[in-house]
């Protein structure tokens, strides 16, 4: 039987109160499943709800729990007069950048009723944005050892990442998710070393199409694959 996914699409949303929203998902998923094992009962069949939320943020630097201060290039007062907000958070991975016209999702999905495999769960979700950008004319790629989409990742003078990725799973509940570069300012990216990740660059959808690109259109595309990808129901 197919799995249900709600859908959300929080528009434009600041950082915090959509991380709180996902910890809020996140708690009510682990404590069903907390009382499920206090039981003995089967965890594949507790009520936990799966939601997949999309949300375009204000401009926001996000640093990974093991991420480091010194990829932010620029000092708290700077990032002020620049009017980026800054936060350390939960999920895997180093530094990235979110902000307007690049879509954000968060998928909150219990992987008992999935498949309980992090490697597995990561590769799925770099499919989803790899079988998107096919539809336009893209090539996206793995790069050994790094999560997300590049383009060209084995030439050391051309690789580029046009969608980032960092999760967070506690008791196979995922949060966090992935960023993907539709028409957003690149020059923010200046301000970082993206993703940790010395002498690689970013790229977005218009910078490779050379115009800009229609960001209802591409959500819409997502949405296609991920229900095709993760062969589940998406609601909403």
């Amino acid at each position: 039987m197919l799995q249900k996914v709600y859908f959300e699409d929080l528009g434009v949303k600041s950082f915090q109160p959509t991380w709180d929203y996902q910890e809020t998902l996140l708690a009510k998923n682990t404590a069903i499943k907390s009382l499920a094992r206090e039981h003995n009962e089967d965890v594949k069949l507790t009520n936990t709800e799966h939601r997949f939320i999309m949300v375009e943020h204000p401009p926001v630097f996000t640093l990974g729990k093991n991420g480091k201060r010194e990829h932010v290039l620029v000092s708290e007062e700077q990032l002020e007069k620049l009017g980026i907000e800054f936060f350390h958070i939960n999920r895997g991975g180093d530094i990235t950048y979110h902000g307007p016209q690049q879509i954000v999702g968060y998928p909150i999905l219990d992987l008992d009723k999935f498949q309980t495999d992090l490697g597995w769960y990561l590769r799925t979700l770099e499919q989803v944005i790899i079988d998107t950008i096919a539809e336009y004319g893209l090539i996206g790629e793995r790069s050994a050892g790094e999560t997300g989409v590049w383009l060209e990742p084995e030439n050391p003078f051309m690789a580029r990442k046009i969608c980032a990725m960092g999760i967070k799973c506690s008791r196979w509940i995922t949060m966090h998710g992935f960023a993907l570069n539709v028409n957003p300012d690149l020059s923010h990216f200046e301000y970082i070393v993206p993703c940790g990740i010395q002498g690689k660059t970013v790229t977005s959808l218009e910078k490779e199409l050379g115009r800009k690109v229609d960001y209802e259109e591409v959500k819409q595309k997502i949405k296609k694959h991920f229900a095709h990808i993760f062969d589940c129901e998406l609601i909403g």
